[in-house]
Formats: structure tokens, sequence, C-alpha cells
């Protein structure tokens, strides 16, 4: 199934998720394929917010392993309490960090990378994989960014 995002001719943050939310669900509801579902989101968040990096991480043999991303190269494997992953895996919660070099333990994949948002998803109470956004501006994302992001793992979750 082929679809195009269609987002408001806005700045506004706020309008550009409540538009794209029933448009992920909509581009994935049906597909059992969490690959193919996390895929399609990276895309879909790329190219609604332009985005430094967005992707996923997946709890594979007790780390989280580089799953599909919109970006440049990223790290591989990232390790329970790592960086700021890691650090949201292990705590189960979300994360925002203003500035990446103020973060204890920040795993630098990209010099580029200013400011990051970390949302962990969790299947029956544990973390199975988090979403992962950088921005190459400081303090870019804020409250709007992890209220949407955590709906949209649900979801994904849902599906």
């Amino acid at each position: 199934m082929s679809e195009n995002i269609v987002v408001p001719q806005t700045q506004n943050k706020e309008e550009k998720y409540i538009s794209l939310l029933p448009q992920i669900r909509a581009l994935i509801s049906g597909e059992p394929d969490l690959i193919a579902n996390l895929s399609n989101t990276a895309a879909a968040l790329k190219e609604t917010f332009n985005f430094f990096w967005v992707g996923f991480y997946i709890v594979k043999d007790q780390q989280l392993v580089l799953g599909p991303f919109q970006g440049p190269v990223a790290c591989t494997r990232i390790s329970r309490g790592k960086g700021v992953c890691g650090t949201s895996w292990e705590t189960a919660e979300s994360i925002i960090v203003p500035d990446v070099e103020q973060f204890p333990g920040h795993i630098s994949c990209n010099a580029a990378s200013r400011s990051e948002i970390v949302i962990p998803a969790k299947t029956g109470g544990e973390v199975t994989f988090i979403l992962d956004v950088d921005s190459d501006k400081l303090n870019d994302f804020n409250s709007i960014d992890k209220k949407y992001l955590e709906e949209l793992i649900l979801v994904i979750l849902e599906n």
C-alpha cells in the first residue's frame, strides 16, 4: 500500500502531529509486520518534521539494536543504561534532552545531533523498542513532542 503523508502548511508543531497521527494509523492498519510499520513511521516523521534523525532501536539479546530509521548512519548497538536511549530503556520513561552535550554519558552517533527525545514502547510492562529522534538544533523538543510521540507509540502497539 502506497500512501502520501499530507501535513498542514503551518509551523505549528501540534497541528502537524494532530494531522499526522491518523495518517500513520491508516498507513500501518492491518499490516502485522513490526519492521514494516516502524519503517513507514520513521519515514512519515522525517518527512513531516524534517528531523535530523528519526528511528527505532529494538530490544534483542539484552541490547538495543538499530532498527528502521531515516537520517545519517547510526550506532548499531546500545547497552542498557548507556546514553539517552539506554537510559530510557532502563527507566522505561520518555526523556527529553535539550542539549545532548549536557547529558551524562551521551553516546554521540553523529556530532551534528544537538537535542534528542526518546520514547520507550512497552509490551507487557517491558520495553520492547524505543523511538529515538534527534535534532541538529538545541532545545528542539518539548512537552508537545512528548505527548504526541507517546501517542504514536500507542498507535504502533495497537496495530
